[in-house]
Protein backbone atom coordinates (compact mmCIF):
# COMPACT_ATOMS: atom_id res chain seq x y z
CA UNK A 1 0.00 0.00 0.00
CA UNK A 2 2.47 2.53 1.15
CA UNK A 3 4.56 1.74 -2.32
CA UNK A 4 1.26 2.89 -4.31
CA UNK A 5 1.52 5.77 -2.50
CA UNK A 6 4.96 6.24 -3.52
CA UNK A 7 5.00 5.70 -6.76
CA UNK A 8 1.15 8.26 -7.46
CA UNK A 9 3.36 10.99 -5.32
CA UNK A 10 5.97 11.63 -8.04
CA UNK A 11 3.49 11.30 -10.66
CA UNK A 12 0.98 13.50 -9.07
CA UNK A 13 4.03 15.98 -8.66
CA UNK A 14 5.09 16.09 -12.34
CA UNK A 15 1.55 15.76 -13.57
CA UNK A 16 1.67 19.29 -11.43
CA UNK A 17 5.23 20.83 -12.87
CA UNK A 18 3.45 19.68 -16.44
CA UNK A 19 0.37 21.68 -15.83
CA UNK A 20 2.43 25.05 -14.65
CA UNK A 21 4.68 24.39 -17.69
CA UNK A 22 2.11 24.68 -20.01
CA UNK A 23 0.26 27.35 -18.19
CA UNK A 24 3.64 29.56 -18.55
CA UNK A 25 4.43 28.69 -22.08
CA UNK A 26 0.41 28.25 -23.58
CA UNK A 27 0.93 31.32 -25.89
CA UNK A 28 4.12 28.99 -27.55
CA UNK A 29 1.99 25.67 -27.21
CA UNK A 30 -0.96 27.65 -29.11
CA UNK A 31 1.39 28.89 -31.63
CA UNK A 32 2.54 25.59 -32.14
CA UNK A 33 -0.92 23.87 -32.89
CA UNK A 34 -1.63 26.54 -35.10
CA UNK A 35 1.97 25.46 -37.09
CA UNK A 36 1.02 22.36 -37.62
CA UNK A 37 -2.35 22.47 -38.94
CA UNK A 38 -1.63 25.38 -41.05
CA UNK A 39 -0.41 23.66 -43.93
CA UNK A 40 -3.73 21.33 -43.88
CA UNK A 41 -6.19 24.28 -44.11
CA UNK A 42 -8.41 24.09 -47.10
CA UNK A 43 -6.66 26.83 -49.58
CA UNK A 44 -3.78 26.61 -47.90
CA UNK A 45 -3.34 22.59 -48.43
CA UNK A 46 -1.63 22.77 -52.12
CA UNK A 47 1.84 23.29 -52.93
CA UNK A 48 1.30 27.17 -53.79
CA UNK A 49 -0.02 27.27 -50.25
CA UNK A 50 2.53 25.67 -48.24
CA UNK A 51 5.23 27.40 -50.22
CA UNK A 52 3.80 30.43 -49.12
CA UNK A 53 3.43 29.80 -45.63
CA UNK A 54 6.96 28.57 -45.86
CA UNK A 55 8.03 32.38 -47.50
CA UNK A 56 6.06 33.83 -44.96
CA UNK A 57 8.12 31.87 -42.02
CA UNK A 58 11.32 32.92 -43.41
CA UNK A 59 10.12 36.30 -43.55
CA UNK A 60 9.11 36.35 -40.09
CA UNK A 61 12.39 35.38 -38.83
CA UNK A 62 14.03 37.94 -40.71
CA UNK A 63 11.93 40.53 -39.50
CA UNK A 64 12.13 39.72 -36.15
CA UNK A 65 15.95 39.72 -36.33
CA UNK A 66 16.03 43.23 -37.74
CA UNK A 67 13.65 43.98 -34.79
CA UNK A 68 16.39 42.95 -32.77
CA UNK A 69 18.32 46.25 -34.02
CA UNK A 70 15.51 48.65 -35.09
CA UNK A 71 12.73 47.82 -32.32
CA UNK A 72 15.25 46.96 -29.05
CA UNK A 73 18.22 48.77 -29.73
CA UNK A 74 17.03 52.09 -32.00
CA UNK A 75 19.62 51.07 -34.60
CA UNK A 76 18.17 52.01 -38.20
CA UNK A 77 19.95 49.69 -40.56
CA UNK A 78 19.70 49.79 -44.69
CA UNK A 79 22.20 46.62 -44.80
CA UNK A 80 20.78 44.48 -42.81
CA UNK A 81 20.50 41.84 -46.02
CA UNK A 82 23.82 41.26 -45.59
CA UNK A 83 23.51 38.58 -42.94
CA UNK A 84 20.47 37.21 -44.62
CA UNK A 85 22.44 36.76 -47.75
CA UNK A 86 25.71 35.80 -46.27
CA UNK A 87 24.17 33.39 -43.98
CA UNK A 88 22.44 31.57 -47.16
CA UNK A 89 25.41 31.44 -48.53
CA UNK A 90 26.74 29.80 -45.86
CA UNK A 91 23.99 26.90 -45.85
CA UNK A 92 23.84 26.71 -49.58
CA UNK A 93 27.76 26.00 -49.81
CA UNK A 94 26.87 23.35 -46.43
CA UNK A 95 24.22 21.69 -48.43
CA UNK A 96 26.48 21.07 -51.50
CA UNK A 97 29.06 19.80 -49.18
CA UNK A 98 26.04 17.47 -47.65
CA UNK A 99 25.42 16.28 -51.16
CA UNK A 100 28.69 15.61 -52.07
CA UNK A 101 28.55 13.05 -48.67
CA UNK A 102 28.43 14.75 -45.60
CA UNK A 103 26.53 12.20 -43.43
CA UNK A 104 24.46 15.32 -41.63
CA UNK A 105 20.55 15.30 -42.26
CA UNK A 106 19.47 18.88 -44.17
CA UNK A 107 16.97 20.41 -41.65
CA UNK A 108 20.83 21.75 -39.55
CA UNK A 109 21.64 23.51 -42.68
CA UNK A 110 20.72 26.53 -41.04
CA UNK A 111 23.06 26.26 -38.23
CA UNK A 112 25.40 26.83 -40.91
CA UNK A 113 23.76 30.21 -41.81
CA UNK A 114 23.28 31.05 -38.43
CA UNK A 115 27.16 30.80 -37.76
CA UNK A 116 28.26 33.04 -40.70
CA UNK A 117 25.26 35.46 -39.73
CA UNK A 118 26.54 35.88 -36.19
CA UNK A 119 30.77 36.04 -37.62
CA UNK A 120 29.75 38.75 -40.18
CA UNK A 121 27.81 40.33 -37.72
CA UNK A 122 30.60 40.66 -35.05
CA UNK A 123 32.82 41.47 -37.97
CA UNK A 124 30.97 44.35 -39.53
CA UNK A 125 29.33 45.26 -36.14
CA UNK A 126 32.55 45.87 -34.70
CA UNK A 127 32.84 48.79 -37.21
CA UNK A 128 29.04 49.92 -37.53
CA UNK A 129 28.34 49.74 -34.07
CA UNK A 130 31.10 52.24 -32.83
CA UNK A 131 28.83 55.13 -34.39
CA UNK A 132 24.62 55.52 -33.76
CA UNK A 133 22.01 57.36 -35.49
CA UNK A 134 22.30 58.54 -39.29
CA UNK A 135 26.11 57.74 -39.25
CA UNK A 136 25.47 54.16 -38.30
CA UNK A 137 22.81 53.81 -40.86
CA UNK A 138 24.71 55.51 -43.75
CA UNK A 139 27.53 52.75 -42.84
CA UNK A 140 25.50 49.63 -42.98
CA UNK A 141 23.92 51.28 -46.43
CA UNK A 142 28.08 51.54 -47.47
CA UNK A 143 28.67 47.84 -46.68
CA UNK A 144 25.36 46.64 -47.83
CA UNK A 145 26.45 48.01 -51.21
CA UNK A 146 29.89 46.53 -50.54
CA UNK A 147 28.58 43.35 -49.76
CA UNK A 148 26.14 43.57 -52.86
CA UNK A 149 30.07 44.22 -55.15
CA UNK A 150 31.71 41.54 -54.04
CA UNK A 151 29.36 39.00 -54.98
CA UNK A 152 30.08 39.78 -58.92
CA UNK A 153 33.51 40.02 -58.26
CA UNK A 154 34.13 36.90 -56.16
CA UNK A 155 32.46 34.26 -58.83
CA UNK A 156 33.86 31.64 -57.37
CA UNK A 157 32.21 31.35 -53.79
CA UNK A 158 28.81 33.31 -55.09
CA UNK A 159 28.45 32.08 -58.33
CA UNK A 160 27.99 35.85 -60.48
CA UNK A 161 24.49 36.29 -61.54
CA UNK A 162 23.28 32.82 -61.61
CA UNK A 163 23.71 32.57 -58.10
CA UNK A 164 24.28 28.86 -56.15
CA UNK A 165 22.60 26.02 -56.40
CA UNK A 166 22.44 22.64 -54.43
CA UNK A 167 19.76 19.97 -53.30
CA UNK A 168 18.10 19.32 -50.20
CA UNK A 169 16.63 15.83 -51.81
CA UNK A 170 20.81 14.66 -51.99
CA UNK A 171 21.32 14.51 -48.46
CA UNK A 172 20.90 11.52 -45.60
CA UNK A 173 17.19 10.90 -45.18
CA UNK A 174 16.02 11.89 -41.75
CA UNK A 175 13.10 9.64 -40.46
CA UNK A 176 12.57 8.37 -43.77
CA UNK A 177 12.10 12.24 -45.31
CA UNK A 178 13.66 13.03 -48.11
CA UNK A 179 12.40 17.00 -48.15
CA UNK A 180 11.40 16.76 -51.76
CA UNK A 181 7.89 17.84 -50.93
CA UNK A 182 6.88 21.34 -50.01
CA UNK A 183 4.95 20.04 -46.90
CA UNK A 184 8.20 18.72 -45.79
CA UNK A 185 10.05 21.89 -45.89
CA UNK A 186 7.49 23.91 -44.62
CA UNK A 187 7.84 22.24 -41.47
CA UNK A 188 11.60 22.66 -41.36
CA UNK A 189 10.95 25.87 -41.52
CA UNK A 190 8.01 26.21 -39.34
CA UNK A 191 10.23 24.55 -36.21
CA UNK A 192 13.13 26.42 -36.90
CA UNK A 193 10.78 29.96 -37.13
CA UNK A 194 9.40 29.27 -33.81
CA UNK A 195 12.44 28.02 -31.99
CA UNK A 196 13.92 31.88 -33.43
CA UNK A 197 11.25 33.79 -32.23
CA UNK A 198 11.55 31.75 -28.51
CA UNK A 199 14.83 32.27 -28.40
CA UNK A 200 14.58 36.33 -29.80
CA UNK A 201 12.26 36.39 -27.06
CA UNK A 202 13.71 35.01 -24.09
CA UNK A 203 17.25 37.43 -25.43
CA UNK A 204 14.40 40.73 -24.99
CA UNK A 205 14.05 39.73 -21.35
CA UNK A 206 17.29 39.11 -20.31
CA UNK A 207 19.43 41.89 -18.66
CA UNK A 208 21.69 42.35 -21.99
CA UNK A 209 17.63 42.54 -23.63
CA UNK A 210 16.90 45.01 -20.91
CA UNK A 211 20.31 46.97 -21.38
CA UNK A 212 19.77 47.51 -25.56
CA UNK A 213 16.27 49.32 -24.28
CA UNK A 214 17.82 51.67 -22.19
CA UNK A 215 20.73 52.20 -25.26
CA UNK A 216 17.34 53.33 -27.42
CA UNK A 217 15.83 55.25 -25.33
CA UNK A 218 18.90 57.19 -23.63
CA UNK A 219 22.25 55.89 -24.49
CA UNK A 220 23.82 59.35 -22.51
CA UNK A 221 21.88 57.95 -19.57
CA UNK A 222 23.09 54.32 -20.02
CA UNK A 223 27.20 55.50 -20.03
CA UNK A 224 26.69 57.69 -17.07
CA UNK A 225 25.98 54.63 -15.42
CA UNK A 226 28.62 52.60 -16.45
CA UNK A 227 27.35 50.46 -18.99
CA UNK A 228 29.68 50.74 -22.50
CA UNK A 229 27.03 51.23 -25.19
CA UNK A 230 29.32 50.61 -28.38
CA UNK A 231 29.45 46.71 -26.72
CA UNK A 232 25.74 46.88 -25.95
CA UNK A 233 24.97 47.29 -29.32
CA UNK A 234 27.83 45.36 -30.92
CA UNK A 235 25.97 42.44 -28.50
CA UNK A 236 22.83 42.93 -29.85
CA UNK A 237 23.66 44.00 -33.77
CA UNK A 238 25.61 40.04 -33.48
CA UNK A 239 22.09 38.57 -32.46
CA UNK A 240 20.71 40.30 -35.14
CA UNK A 241 23.25 38.71 -37.64
CA UNK A 242 22.81 35.37 -36.20
CA UNK A 243 18.64 35.31 -36.73
CA UNK A 244 18.91 36.73 -40.01
CA UNK A 245 21.58 34.36 -41.20
CA UNK A 246 19.14 31.46 -39.92
CA UNK A 247 17.03 33.16 -42.00
CA UNK A 248 19.11 33.26 -45.13
CA UNK A 249 19.99 29.41 -44.61
CA UNK A 250 15.98 28.70 -44.28
CA UNK A 251 15.84 30.91 -47.82
CA UNK A 252 18.44 28.01 -48.90
CA UNK A 253 16.68 25.05 -47.86
CA UNK A 254 13.60 26.53 -49.47
CA UNK A 255 14.89 27.55 -52.86
CA UNK A 256 17.60 25.70 -53.21
CA UNK A 257 19.59 28.77 -54.62
CA UNK A 258 20.98 31.47 -53.43
CA UNK A 259 21.57 34.62 -55.68
CA UNK A 260 23.17 38.19 -55.68
CA UNK A 261 19.65 39.48 -54.80
CA UNK A 262 19.62 38.22 -51.37
CA UNK A 263 22.35 40.51 -50.52
CA UNK A 264 20.25 43.37 -52.62
CA UNK A 265 19.20 46.94 -50.61
CA UNK A 266 15.72 45.78 -51.99
CA UNK A 267 15.75 42.75 -49.78
CA UNK A 268 16.73 45.31 -47.09
CA UNK A 269 14.14 47.55 -47.80
CA UNK A 270 11.71 44.79 -47.55
CA UNK A 271 12.60 43.95 -44.08
CA UNK A 272 12.36 47.65 -43.06
CA UNK A 273 9.01 47.70 -44.57
CA UNK A 274 7.62 44.29 -42.94
CA UNK A 275 8.99 45.85 -39.61
CA UNK A 276 7.11 49.73 -39.88
CA UNK A 277 3.78 48.14 -41.60
CA UNK A 278 3.83 45.12 -38.66
CA UNK A 279 5.33 47.65 -35.68
CA UNK A 280 8.11 48.59 -34.79
CA UNK A 281 9.21 47.74 -30.85
CA UNK A 282 6.31 45.20 -30.76
CA UNK A 283 7.51 41.80 -30.63
CA UNK A 284 4.56 40.02 -33.18
CA UNK A 285 4.32 43.47 -34.45
CA UNK A 286 7.33 42.27 -37.04
CA UNK A 287 5.76 38.98 -37.49
CA UNK A 288 2.58 40.83 -38.57
CA UNK A 289 4.49 42.91 -41.30
CA UNK A 290 6.21 39.66 -42.67
CA UNK A 291 2.83 37.60 -43.76
CA UNK A 292 1.16 40.95 -44.81
CA UNK A 293 3.95 41.97 -47.01
CA UNK A 294 4.97 38.55 -48.46
CA UNK A 295 1.45 37.72 -49.33
CA UNK A 296 1.03 41.03 -51.18
CA UNK A 297 4.36 39.91 -52.93
CA UNK A 298 3.27 36.53 -53.52
CA UNK A 299 -0.19 36.73 -54.26
CA UNK A 300 -1.56 40.20 -55.45
CA UNK A 301 1.46 40.55 -57.84
CA UNK A 302 -0.46 37.51 -60.08
CA UNK A 303 -3.92 39.93 -60.08
CA UNK A 304 -1.80 43.51 -60.75
CA UNK A 305 1.23 44.37 -62.40
CA UNK A 306 1.04 47.69 -59.72
CA UNK A 307 1.15 45.92 -57.06
CA UNK A 308 4.13 47.94 -55.82
CA UNK A 309 2.36 51.06 -55.84
CA UNK A 310 -0.09 49.29 -53.84
CA UNK A 311 2.73 48.43 -51.29
CA UNK A 312 3.89 51.91 -50.79
CA UNK A 313 0.25 53.34 -50.92
CA UNK A 314 -0.21 51.17 -47.80
CA UNK A 315 3.02 51.56 -46.01
CA UNK A 316 2.28 55.44 -46.35
CA UNK A 317 -1.32 54.86 -44.94
CA UNK A 318 0.12 53.00 -42.41
CA UNK A 319 2.75 55.30 -40.95
CA UNK A 320 0.42 58.09 -41.31
CA UNK A 321 -2.57 56.96 -39.57
CA UNK A 322 -0.87 54.06 -37.71
CA UNK A 323 2.58 55.37 -36.43
CA UNK A 324 2.76 52.56 -34.45
CA UNK A 325 2.26 49.78 -37.09
CA UNK A 326 -1.08 47.16 -36.90
CA UNK A 327 0.33 45.58 -34.32
CA UNK A 328 0.06 49.02 -32.03
CA UNK A 329 -3.20 49.45 -33.50
CA UNK A 330 -4.49 46.45 -32.44
CA UNK A 331 -3.09 46.69 -29.31
CA UNK A 332 -4.91 50.03 -28.70
CA UNK A 333 -8.15 47.99 -28.58
CA UNK A 334 -6.72 45.76 -26.00
CA UNK A 335 -7.80 48.26 -23.06
CA UNK A 336 -11.40 48.73 -24.17
CA UNK A 337 -12.00 45.40 -25.62
CA UNK A 338 -14.44 44.15 -22.41
CA UNK A 339 -16.21 47.22 -21.87
CA UNK A 340 -19.86 47.62 -23.59
CA UNK A 341 -19.00 50.72 -25.51
CA UNK A 342 -16.60 48.49 -27.64
CA UNK A 343 -19.85 47.65 -29.60
CA UNK A 344 -20.39 51.04 -30.11
CA UNK A 345 -16.79 51.62 -31.63
CA UNK A 346 -17.35 48.59 -34.01
CA UNK A 347 -20.32 49.84 -35.19
CA UNK A 348 -18.72 53.35 -35.92
CA UNK A 349 -16.23 51.15 -37.75
CA UNK A 350 -18.56 49.50 -40.06
CA UNK A 351 -20.46 52.90 -40.87
CA UNK A 352 -16.71 54.39 -41.72
CA UNK A 353 -15.94 50.85 -43.76
CA UNK A 354 -19.08 51.70 -46.37
CA UNK A 355 -17.85 54.92 -47.48
CA UNK A 356 -13.99 53.85 -47.20
CA UNK A 357 -14.84 50.76 -49.45
CA UNK A 358 -16.37 53.20 -52.27
CA UNK A 359 -13.20 55.32 -51.92
CA UNK A 360 -11.10 52.39 -52.57
CA UNK A 361 -12.84 51.02 -55.58
CA UNK A 362 -12.60 54.15 -57.11
CA UNK A 363 -9.12 54.86 -56.00
CA UNK A 364 -8.23 51.04 -58.04
CA UNK A 365 -9.83 51.48 -60.72
CA UNK A 366 -7.83 55.16 -61.65
CA UNK A 367 -5.05 53.21 -60.86
CA UNK A 368 -5.22 49.86 -63.11
CA UNK A 369 -6.04 52.58 -65.49
CA UNK A 370 -3.70 54.78 -65.28
CA UNK A 371 -0.69 51.96 -65.12
CA UNK A 372 -2.39 50.15 -68.28
CA UNK A 373 -2.52 53.14 -70.67
CA UNK A 374 1.40 54.60 -68.94
CA UNK A 375 3.19 51.47 -69.09
CA UNK A 376 1.68 48.66 -70.98
CA UNK A 377 -0.03 51.01 -73.93
CA UNK A 378 0.35 47.28 -76.25
CA UNK A 379 -2.09 45.27 -74.11
CA UNK A 380 -5.12 47.51 -75.25
CA UNK A 381 -7.28 50.22 -73.62
CA UNK A 382 -9.86 47.15 -72.57
CA UNK A 383 -9.26 45.72 -68.91
CA UNK A 384 -11.21 43.92 -66.84
CA UNK A 385 -11.72 45.06 -63.05
CA UNK A 386 -13.60 43.83 -59.93
CA UNK A 387 -14.68 41.18 -62.48
CA UNK A 388 -16.14 44.34 -65.03
CA UNK A 389 -15.04 45.04 -68.33
CA UNK A 390 -14.17 48.74 -68.59
CA UNK A 391 -13.02 50.88 -72.01
CA UNK A 392 -9.96 53.09 -70.36
CA UNK A 393 -10.22 54.62 -73.85
CA UNK A 394 -13.60 55.67 -72.57
CA UNK A 395 -14.20 59.06 -70.27
CA UNK A 396 -17.45 57.13 -68.40
CA UNK A 397 -14.97 55.23 -66.54
CA UNK A 398 -12.45 57.89 -65.30
CA UNK A 399 -15.69 59.91 -64.18
CA UNK A 400 -16.77 56.48 -62.27
CA UNK A 401 -13.89 56.30 -60.67
CA UNK A 402 -13.60 60.08 -59.96
CA UNK A 403 -16.36 60.23 -58.33
CA UNK A 404 -16.40 57.42 -55.97
CA UNK A 405 -12.76 58.23 -55.05
CA UNK A 406 -14.15 61.51 -54.14
CA UNK A 407 -17.70 61.29 -52.55
CA UNK A 408 -16.10 58.16 -50.41
CA UNK A 409 -13.60 60.17 -49.31
CA UNK A 410 -16.18 63.26 -48.63
CA UNK A 411 -18.83 60.69 -46.57
CA UNK A 412 -15.48 59.18 -44.90
CA UNK A 413 -14.58 62.11 -43.31
CA UNK A 414 -17.88 62.86 -42.13
CA UNK A 415 -17.73 59.92 -40.29
CA UNK A 416 -14.66 60.59 -38.42
CA UNK A 417 -16.40 62.18 -35.45
CA UNK A 418 -19.00 59.30 -35.31
CA UNK A 419 -15.99 57.04 -34.65
CA UNK A 420 -13.99 59.67 -32.27
CA UNK A 421 -17.42 60.27 -30.00
CA UNK A 422 -17.37 56.62 -30.08
CA UNK A 423 -13.95 55.72 -29.00
CA UNK A 424 -13.87 58.42 -26.26
CA UNK A 425 -16.62 56.35 -24.73
CA UNK A 426 -15.27 53.97 -24.99
CA UNK A 427 -11.66 55.07 -23.12
CA UNK A 428 -13.80 56.67 -20.73
CA UNK A 429 -15.72 53.57 -19.31
CA UNK A 430 -12.38 51.58 -19.23
CA UNK A 431 -10.44 54.03 -17.35
CA UNK A 432 -13.42 54.07 -14.67
CA UNK A 433 -13.23 50.07 -15.28
CA UNK A 434 -9.67 50.36 -14.23
CA UNK A 435 -10.14 52.97 -11.55
CA UNK A 436 -12.34 51.24 -9.67
CA UNK A 437 -10.80 47.95 -9.87
CA UNK A 438 -7.53 49.77 -8.32
CA UNK A 439 -9.71 50.98 -5.27
CA UNK A 440 -10.75 47.58 -4.57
Amino acid sequence: MSGSREVAAPATVFAGVAMNWANRHKQWLAASLVLLALPHVPGLNSDFGRSLLSQMGIAAVFALSFNVLLGQTGLLSFGHAVYFGLGGYAAIHFMRVINHGLPLPIPLVPLAGAAAGLLFGILFGSVTTRRAGTIFALITLGIGELVYAATFMLPGYFGGEEGITASRTRGPALFGLDFGSQLQVYYVIAVWALIAAMLMRAFIRTPVGRMCNAVRDNPERAAFVGYNTQRVRLFAFSVAGLFAGLAGGLHAINYEIVAADSVSALRSGTVLLMTYIGGVGHFVGPVIGALILTWLQVSLSGYTSAWLLYLGLFFLVTILFAPSGLAGLIMMHGSIVHTKAFWRVLRAYAIALVPAVFMGIGAVILIEMSYRVSTQPELGTRMRIFWITVDAASPWPWITAIALLAGGFFVFRKTWPIVAVAWNRATDEAGAVNMTAQRR
